[in-house]
């Protein structure tokens, strides 16, 4: 995903004169177009993350569109005063960008890992929360991003995640985009855990359990009006993040359900346990040593529904 980011950034790149790149000696391998096509709008700050989130929000309040891009939660936790107080409160036109949400880099073990982000982006003023969970979502939360007039946090996978989305999309942020209809249950999602959920409804289909499939991409501002309608017709919400449990997805929907009167709804966060994510390995390991595999998520499902 992360190439198809840097692909796509590139063209709208040469549409717009008003994008910068500033990055904090990251991104090798897929940089490199962007600092050959446009060498006078492309800064490598050095190891040096709150400098660049501040570089970039001078860029930002000269008329410009500035994306900081780094690993994990380099460009997030380690700078999160000057998002907070240089970017958020000023409203300036800055795109934070992450690769590899989640535990993407889980051999490179916790310094790598990105499990909080999502509840503290989303507690920040002025600032939009976006997850895509395939291709087709990334590159038009690309566009969605740069043409979104104020700062906006993009979480971005890692590698080659498959495609969910079978046909065309209409993106736009705050409305999420239904995979697949049911009846019996909602699963929602949000970002590159998606694939395991569609495994996990496809499995649990077969067995005569129709599950709406629900990407929630934007996480703020949240499509209240999409989860509201599917705990009201389906009755059961289970909503699934490769993030903590803490403030995340779950948080931010069962916040929707509460503040709607939707209480009488049977509801089910799948995330990670309230811990350090200790255990080194790949992304689908450690994804099933925390029961966000398929399987997992199946089982889960079954267990509200029955």
């Amino acid at each position: 995903m992360r190439s198809v980011f840097n692909e796509e950034l590139l063209k709208i790149a040469h549409e717009d004169r008003r994008i910068f790149m500033i990055l904090a000696d990251i991104g090798y391998g897929e940089i490199e177009p962007f600092a050959r096509a446009f060498p006078g709008r492309y800064f490598n700050v050095g190891v040096a993350e709150q400098n660049m989130t501040g570089v970039a929000c001078g860029v930002a309040l000269e008329g410009n569109i500035a994306i900081t891009y780094s690993i994990a939660n380099f460009p997030t936790l380690r700078c999160l005063e000057q998002i907070r107080n240089d970017v958020c409160y000023h409203n300036a036109n800055v795109k934070i960008v992450i690769i590899g949400g989640g535990m993407a880099y889980g051999p490179l073990g916790i310094s790598h890992h990105s499990t909080e982000d999502l509840a503290i982006m989303r507690a920040l003023p002025n600032l939009v929360v976006v997850a895509p969970c395939d291709f087709a979502e990334a590159r038009a939360a690309t566009r969605a991003m740069i043409a979104h007039d104020g700062p906006v946090y993009y979480r971005c996978g890692y590698k080659k995640e498959p495609p969910i989305h079978r046909g065309p999309i209409n993106f736009q942020f705050g409305q999420a985009l239904t995979v697949q209809d049911g009846a019996d249950a909602t699963v929602i999602f949000t970002g590159t855990i998606g694939y395991n959920c569609l495994c996990a409804v496809e499995a649990l289909a077969r067995e005569g359990i129709h599950c709406r499939l629900i990407s929630l991409h934007t996480v703020k501002p949240i499509d209240r009006a999409a989860i509201v309608q599917a705990a009201r017709e389906t009755g059961v919400i289970v909503t699934v993040e490769e993030h903590n449990s803490m403030g995340g997805l779950g948080g931010a929907v069962a916040e929707v359900l509460m503040d709607e009167g939707c209480l009488d709804v049977k509801c089910r966060r799948l995330a990670l346990p309230d811990v350090n994510v200790s255990l080194v390995g790949g992304q689908d390991w450690l994804r099933q040593q925390y029961r966000l595999d398929p399987d997992a998520i199946a089982d889960a499902v079954r267990q509200v529904v029955q």
